[in-house]
Parts: structure tokens; sequence; C-alpha cells
């Protein structure tokens, strides 16, 4: 079994009895009784990666845990968690796809203990709570160590193109530039559906819709929560909003989920970036910004730039109207996969106060980032 000694096994299965109390008092007695039999350090590990483990077959994935460490806990646990993952994944031949990606951004995590024993054990404890508490998410995705498809053969050659795009787009100081850049990357977005729904036309049989979960970060998450749903909307998919841990799961077919997760972010770079512009022109006139102007710029630049990225999207279906039964169905069976992993989704309202700058500045920064159907000015 690999365990550790019996005194050291029964030493953990007492202090574990705090992972379910809900008081402090139950917590330090633990952490006491661990800091106290170093023979139990390996199998306190070991039951840590047991636990991310069993987290992955009930639908979490490495950022998920991480996003929800970084809302309800300090830096010392996601830094744990973060060794914690490498250790369990390390033993995998081959990953599911995305996960090498959410693996690359993890703390460099070093040691992770604090000076003492106690405060390592309760810091241990403290996480180890969070996990065995956390809900079973619908699954986007295989679990580490099942049956894999084939491994793609590098990044597309579309997706390339995009991404190189809206990183020029996110670095150009001019607008114009910016504008152009990043009407151009949607516009190949929405050519590469248009592609992707004409070959599954033809296909004996019909590919099926997946999903991906992006994070939504505080603050101002309602406003990016409304953008990612924009731009996922404009490319033919759907976004659930999880607010309670931080993220929307985006649903749709795979050729157009990492481009919706690759313009979401750039869109938020570019929107973040023009909001500060904003908040310091506002100064400079004597004018002080508050929350209620960021929360108003970025609800603007949501509601802006899904109109204009729809526009876009609409053009490029019209050049080609045969195709238009082939993209209907491909959206039917998006909404579909959607209704079947959520079921029991409701309208948030929008909550956030009023500021008629941030609206009118935050429209026009959506303008400025936005997809003119006929500017053609790109080099």
């Amino acid at each position: 079994m690999g365990h550790e000694d019996g005194v050291s096994t029964t030493t953990i299965d007492k202090a574990f009895e705090a992972l379910y109390a809900s008081d402090d008092h139950s917590l330090d007695t633990a952490a006491s009784l661990l800091a106290a039999d170093r023979g139990a350090d390996a199998e306190l590990a070991r039951r840590g990666e047991e636990f991310v483990r069993t987290l992955w077959t009930r639908g979490w994935q490495p950022a998920d845990l991480i996003r929800t460490a970084r809302r309800e806990l300090a830096d010392e646990h996601v830094r744990l968690l973060s060794s914690l993952i490498r250790e369990e994944t390390a033993g995998y031949e081959r990953l599911p796809h995305r996960w090498q990606a959410q693996l690359d951004d993890l703390h460099d995590v070093g040691t992770p203990r604090p000076t003492d024993r106690f405060s390592y054990a309760t810091t241990v404890l403290e996480l180890y709570r969070i996990l065995v508490r956390l809900p079973r998410l619908d699954a986007v995705g295989p679990v580490p160590g099942e049956a894999l498809p084939p491994a793609a053969a590098g990044e597309p050659r579309m997706l390339t193109r995009i991404r190189a795009l809206l990183a020029k787009a996110e670095a150009t100081g001019y607008p114009e530039e910016a504008e152009a850049l990043t009407a151009k990357a949607q516009e190949l977005m929405a050519r590469h559906s248009l592609d992707e729904a004409t070959l599954a036309a033809g296909a004996p049989s019909p590919e099926t819709p997946g999903a991906i979960r992006i994070g939504v970060e505080p603050p101002y998450e309602q406003a990016k929560a409304i953008l990612l749903d924009a731009v996922a909307t404009a490319n033919h998919c759907r976004a659930v909003w999880n607010e309670a841990y931080g993220f929307s799961t985006v649903v749709g077919f795979e050729a157009d989920l990492d481009p919706v997760e690759l313009l979401y972010t750039s869109l938020l770079v570019q929107g973040t970036a023009a909001m500060t512009r904003a908040e310091a022109e506002q100064r400079a006139g004597g004018r002080k910004r508050t929350k209620s102007f960021r929360q108003s710029f970025l609800l603007a630049y949501a509601n802006r730039l899904g109109t204009r990225l729809s526009a876009t999207s609409r053009r490029v279906a019209a050049e080609t109207p045969t195709l238009l039964p082939a993209l209907a169905s491909r959206e039917a069976a998006v909404t579909t996969r959607t209704d079947e992993l959520f079921p029991e989704t409701r309208s948030t309202r929008v909550r956030a106060a009023w500021d008629e700058d941030g609206w009118t500045h935050g429209a026009t920064a959506a303008d400025k980032a936005g997809l003119h159907p006929n500017r053609r000015h790109l080099p």
C-alpha cells in the first residue's frame, strides 16, 4: 500500500477529522498532531495527491483548482497545491488536450514549506479542507489515465495566425492599427468556422460539440463574463458563467473553442488598457474616477463589441449562403449540448452602479478595438 507505519497513518486519519469540522480549534489540534509526527509527512503528501486525483474524476482541471485556491486561500496554499498537481500529473504518459498549458502556468513552486512544522501542517489542512468540499463539475474533457484521442501535430496554422494578429493588436500604441488587426482576427475566425462547417456537412459521422473552461477573474467579473459571452456567441459557441468558482464554460465545436479564448483574452487586455487611458484623461481633467466608472466602461465595451463581432460573423457567412444550413445545424448542436450540460441555467441581472462617462468611454474603446467590416488597411 505504500503507507508509513501504523502510528503515522492513525495520526493522519485522526487529524483529517478536522477537514469536515467547521471550527478552527479542531484544525489547530489536528495541525499539532501532524507537527509532532514526522513519520506522517510522506503519507500526508500522498493523501493530497489522492485528493487531487479524485477531483479530476469529478470534473475539475488544474486551472480550476488553482483559481479556487487563489480566491479562497493565500499564496502558500497555492504553492502547495501547485506542487501536488505537478507531482500527481507527472506519472501520466499523456495528458488531455489543454492540460499541459495549464500546468505551464503553475507557480514556480520550489519548496513550499514554512519554517515551522505547525504552520506547514496548518497550511496543508486548510488546503485539504477546501479540496474535500469541492462539488462535482460537469466534465469538459477526458480525465488523466483515460484513453485519449490521437495527439494533434502542433497548433493549426489558422490559430497561429490569429494569435500573431492579436499579439500585434495588444502591443500597438495606435488604436486604428489595433482595430484593423483585431478585425482581421475575427474575420479569420469566422471563415475558419465556415470551413469547418463545410467539412462537417460532408462527413459520415458528424463531430459533436465540446467545451472548455475560461477563468473570469475579479474585479468586474460580471462585465468580463458578458464580454466572453459576446465573443462566444459571435463565434457559434455558448458561454455559461459560474460566478461562485470564477469561470465560464464555453460550449462549441473544437475548431472554435481555442480562437474564442484567444480573442476574449486579447479584447480584455485591450479593454483594460483603454480603460486605464480613459481614467488618466479624466484625472487630468480634474475628475476623480470611481468603481462605477470602471464597471460602466467594461459593460459598454462588452456590449458594443458583441454587436460588432456578430456583424462581422454574419457578413462573412452571407458571402457563402449555401453554407448557412450547415452552420445553423452546428449552432443547434451547440445549443443542445449546452442544455444537456447545464439544464438549470438562469439569466443574471447586471449589477453595476451607472456612470455615463464610463459607458461613453467604454463604447468608444470598443469602436477602436472593433471590427469594422470594410477596413482592409492591413500591411
